[in-house]
């Protein structure tokens, strides 16, 4: 049967579902409920297979462009089937870069050397932010008519989402939102850090923490808009770099995860803006 050929992201995904299918295979005798992330995955090859059927309506080819960000949550739940609260992490390691860099560990000390009722919401609201923020590049393009832009900003964003997942997986580290203490009285009795200890609760992954997925799809979403739009990318800069801020000064990671969240979108994103094929300029 002839099917559309694979783009890009297709292919990112179908990689990236093989190599956790076969981690799922070798931990299986300590993971038996990798056995759900097998089956999951061979569902989503099928999807996969039949987004790219002929005779797609508009509706369907909307999905075939956004799936893979529509598939994310499920995707970042799978990590703790595979990993499990008694994998083997790598904080050790981190702290020590941590403390050779910043002569200390930046996320423990900072709120409690500098509390601020103020900071504390609004950059736990830009944390909260986040999740409305990695979908926009898509949404936005969409909206403007330009396809092409909408799956080059879905690729580039998921792109980035799956590198990290694969680094938790292969290297996990759980962050110091598990290995101290949490933030307790008046700096958490906000609306804001309501809201993410609520999501938090119900949605992190343990050994999810380097690099900070957060900041790096926030970052790849910026650069992803900047390609097609200065303007609308320049205005997703200042919430990047506050998240960045917020990630740290919130504990929900180390310092170092926030850097390489910024660092680590930059090649992705350009690499796959080069697969892709675009090479026009900026618009704006």
């Amino acid at each position: 049967m002839v099917v559309i050929p694979l783009k890009l992201i297709d292919r990112l995904m179908l990689i990236y579902l093989g190599i956790v299918t076969l981690l799922a295979l070798i931990r299986l005798d300590q993971r038996p409920y990798g056995l759900w992330v097998i089956g999951a995955n061979l569902l989503t090859v099928g999807l996969i297979w039949l987004l790219h059927l002929p005779g797609l309506g508009p509706l369907g080819r909307t999905v075939r462009d956004i799936y893979p960000v529509l598939l994310l949550p499920a995707l970042y739940g799978a990590l703790d089937l595979l990993n499990g609260i008694d994998v083997r992490v790598w904080d050790s390691e981190v702290q020590r870069i941590e403390a050779g860099l910043f002569g200390g560990q930046v996320s423990r000390d900072w709120w409690r050397r500098s509390p601020s009722g103020f900071w504390s919401t609004a950059l736990h609201a830009t944390y909260f932010a986040y999740y409305f923020i990695v979908p926009f590049p898509a949404l936005f393009f969409l909206w403007r008519r330009e396809r092409e832009r909408a799956r080059n900003a879905v690729s580039m964003i998921v792109a980035t989402f799956l590198f990290c997942y694969l680094v938790f997986l292969l290297l996990p580290v759980a962050g110091p939102y598990y290995e101290f203490p949490r933030p307790d009285g008046a700096f958490v009795d906000n609306w804001a850090a309501r809201m993410v200890y609520g999501i938090l609760s119900v949605g992190s992954s343990y050994g999810a923490a380097f690099p900070s997925s957060h900041v790096a799809a926030m970052a790849a979403a910026t650069i992803s808009t900047w390609m097609g739009s200065r303007g609308a990318g320049l205005a997703l800069l200042v919430p990047t770099l506050l998240l960045a801020v917020a990630v740290v000064y919130c504990q929900m990671h180390y310092a170092v995860d926030a850097i390489a969240g910024l660092v680590v979108p930059i090649p992705i994103a350009l690499a796959v803006w080069r697969a892709a094929g675009r090479t026009d300029g900026l618009t704006d």
